[in-house]
């Protein structure tokens, strides 16, 4: 299948006020969202023609905003009507959204508390990461950088700058012949893979890592929520990669990836961790499919 580049892609795109066609949404490329990555952004899906949980991931927006140091200019609830209406303009009924906002060109130069703050939405249809490989698995490989502790960096922003690390471990998973790669912490436990939430099954409770240096996700509380109401045990906690040899199922949860299952995860060792038993994970891949269709 070929891929269109997103500059080449026609459609409608939200620009500071205005609706552009696709290939007209530009920016000089001096601006302060480039060079110093004062940019934050959003994942968000629509399922049937109604975006899940819009409005918490526009206040999520607006938080990494205010984390960065800048307001929006635009309120949560006319973000969320931007949003519909965006899909809507590219005739979607299931898609990707991506709300995103910078600093602009008024300064080049670390302050940029002078700086415009320019907001766009974009919208394609885009299927879930490794949608091919939901519930059979991905392969996972342990990282070399750490997720940095939260006074060393804005680690609850949905901040562009924080993604550096996980482009440069998701490109060297790959690389190796994985699809992703699993992030630990500062303190060498286990914190999340590069673009979501990571989960284990012990004993049929469901353990999930504290996010005290990476995003609560919003499909992580989503998910947590759901499994409690089906009746599962829910443990956050440090948990460690030497404790996966007595986990019988893992998998990820995030607005690209939903919920997908893991089938092994490598350490640069060479030490391999196999989750066998899909039980828990396909019971809420196939429950949190039905949740956000319905």
């Amino acid at each position: 299948m070929e891929r269109i580049p997103f500059d080449k892609r026609t459609g409608k795109i939200f620009y500071n006020g205005e609706i552009l066609e696709w290939q007209s949404a530009k920016v000089h490329i001096l601006n302060h969202g480039l060079h110093y990555a004062s940019s934050v952004f959003e994942g968000v899906r629509m399922y049937n023609g109604k975006i899940f949980k819009n409005t918490i991931h526009n206040q999520r927006l607006q938080k990494s905003a205010e984390i960065l140091d800048f307001s929006l200019p635009y309120s949560v609830e006319e973000l969320d009507k931007l949003c519909i209406d965006v899909c809507k303009l590219n005739n979607l009924e299931d898609a990707y959204i991506r709300p995103f906002a910078w600093r602009g060109s008024e300064q080049m130069q670390i302050s940029g508390s002078q700086n415009k703050i320019h907001l766009a939405i974009a919208a394609w249809q885009w299927p879930a990461l490794h949608a091919d490989l939901k519930r059979t698995g991905i392969h996972m490989v342990v990282a070399d950088y750490r997720r940095p502790p939260a006074n060393c960096a804005p680690v609850f922003a949905k901040a562009a700058g924080l993604y550096m690390i996980v482009t440069i471990s998701k490109h060297q998973a790959e690389r190796a012949g994985f699809q992703d790669a699993l992030m630990l912490d500062y303190a060498e436990n286990i914190a999340e893979a590069t673009g979501a939430n990571f989960f284990a099954i012990f004993d049929g409770e469901i353990h999930t890592p504290t996010p005290d240096c990476f995003l609560n996700g919003i499909t992580r509380q989503t998910v947590i929520a759901l499994a409690k109401e089906l009746g599962y045990k829910v443990v956050e906690r440090k948990i460690t990669l030497p404790e996966l040899t007595k986990a019988q199922d893992a998998f990820l949860t995030g607005t690209a990836a939903e919920v997908s299952r893991i089938a092994s995860i490598t350490t640069k060792e060479g030490v391999k961790y196999e989750f066998k038993d899909n039980k828990v994970s396909l019971h809420l891949l196939d429950k949190y499919q039905e949740l956000v269709r319905s």
